[in-house]
């Protein structure tokens, strides 16, 4: 299977971070917040009803976490314009639950309960407060992205990078304990000889708890890790860049969010610091570049990013392509968006093979899902498993996918994604 990389895990480390240094959400869904995606009409009876459940209205900031919603719908667009699912449109209902536990609990409700949808598809919640809900109705919600440890919890959630862990219900991962990878280290170790990296957080605890997990990663991988912290409420950006280039590092990971990562860039031009790698997550693996860090174009040209996706720029890949062309005129294309887009063709790919067998029904789908061969969306996705390991694995052989930002030519791959392998310990962290 591909499972969670230290990095990757942490990053709901770092959206609580987000959310606790933003104002407190209220607990009113906003107006608008379920929608009913209109859709072509093929012939073939009642539709197939699914949900898709976002966080687009966060405090964490617009369009955060809207790009699996936005994939996802265009998949599904495109299916029901070639005749649907052997015949029978697919109805998508949208829930946006405002970032909050009792938003996200308002969706769950109205989508499993009133609306009966059959599966939940593409979820990105950044409080998956109504998992137990979806995991007691038995509801499959597959491709969701685990900003929560609910994926690693809960039955039948099945998110988009697969899991090794047990998910009764009674907590994350291995009592409370969950595992990933240091690809990410390795890769930047061996292809590009860093040895010395930063780790940039705020003052804020589980700010400060993402950065100790990045910095245990490298440490792990032979790094000698130096840490930075800014205060959130006066960030003294253009220090740590002086400090960054006194202490030599060759790459800067950071727990910030997007302002304080262009920040911090800016800060490094302007002292002259040069580094190998400005390493960033899935999240920020977006169009949005030029506009994010206008003021940094040295920074700007280090920019890394890292996941467990085949790159939207690869054009000359077919899936791409097809997604690419899916898309359309949308704008901000980004990973998140060809996730979503991968979410619901695992849907459609499970959904077809139950019609094509005894019937569609949720067990099927799931025991699609659950299967021992790993899904890959057709090249899109890194190889994903779901296992149910009594013990966490010590070490594990992962792959990972590596861009780099390049004026005038947007994210260029780096390497192929399902050869950037590497047999790699495997730390444990609390979520």
């Amino acid at each position: 299977m591909r499972p969670f990389r230290a990095a990757d895990a942490g990053a709901a480390l770092l959206l609580a971070a987000l959310l606790a240094l933003v104002t407190a959400c209220g607990s009113r869904l906003p107006e608008r917040a379920f929608e009913t995606r209109p859709t072509a009409h093929p012939s073939g009876g009642e539709p197939l009803r699914v949900g898709i459940i976002s966080s687009a209205t966060s405090p964490v900031g617009g369009d955060a976490f809207t790009g699996p919603r936005d994939g996802a719908r265009a998949w599904f667009e495109a299916l029901n314009a070639r005749g649907g699912l052997n015949g029978r449109r697919v109805e998508v209902v949208t829930c946006d639950d405002g970032g909050s536990g009792v938003g996200n609990n308002a969706c769950v409700h109205r989508l499993v309960r009133e609306r009966e949808v059959f599966a939940l598809v593409a979820t990105t919640a950044l409080e998956y407060a109504g998992a137990p809900q979806v995991a007691k109705a038995g509801v499959p919600d597959i491709g969701g992205q685990p900003l929560t440890p609910a994926y690693d919890t809960y039955p039948h959630l099945y998110g988009i990078y697969g899991s090794s862990a047990p998910r009764t219900g009674a907590s994350p991962g291995w009592g409370g304990v969950l595992y990933g990878g240091t690809e990410v280290y390795r890769w930047f170790r061996s292809e590009h000889g860093a040895r010395t990296a930063a780790v940039v957080a705020y003052n804020q605890a589980a700010s400060a708890a993402y950065a100790r997990l990045v910095a245990a990663g490298l440490r792990a991988e032979g790094y000698r890790v130096v840490h930075e912290q800014v205060d959130f409420a006066l960030p003294n950006f253009r220090a740590v860049a002086a400090d960054l280039k006194a202490q030599g590092a060759d790459l800067v990971f950071d727990a910030l969010d997007t302002h304080g990562n262009a920040r911090l860039c800016e800060a490094m031009d302007a002292v002259g610091v040069r580094v190998t790698a400005k390493v960033t997550n899935v999240q920020n693996w977006s169009s949005a570049v030029p506009r994010d860090y206008a003021k940094s174009p040295v920074c700007r040209q280090a920019l890394f990013v890292t996941g467990s996706s085949r790159n939207y720029e690869d054009t000359g890949h077919p899936a791409v392509r097809d997604f690419r062309a899916a898309m359309g005129d949308r704008p901000l294309l980004s990973q998140w968006q060809l996730e979503g887009w991968a979410a619901a063709m695992w849907f459609t790919d499970a959904a077809r093979s139950c019609l094509a067998g005894g019937g569609l029904t949720r067990a099927c789908v799931e025991d699609f899902v659950n299967r021992p061969e790993p899904y890959t969306a057709r090249g899109l996705l890194l190889p994903v498993r779901f296992e149910k390991l009594a013990e966490p694995p010590k070490t594990r052989h992962t792959c990972l996918s590596v861009a780099r930002w390049r004026d005038g030519r947007g994210w260029v791959t780096q390497g192929d994604m399902n050869t950037n392998c590497a047999t790699v310990p495997q730390l444990g962290y609390r979520p």
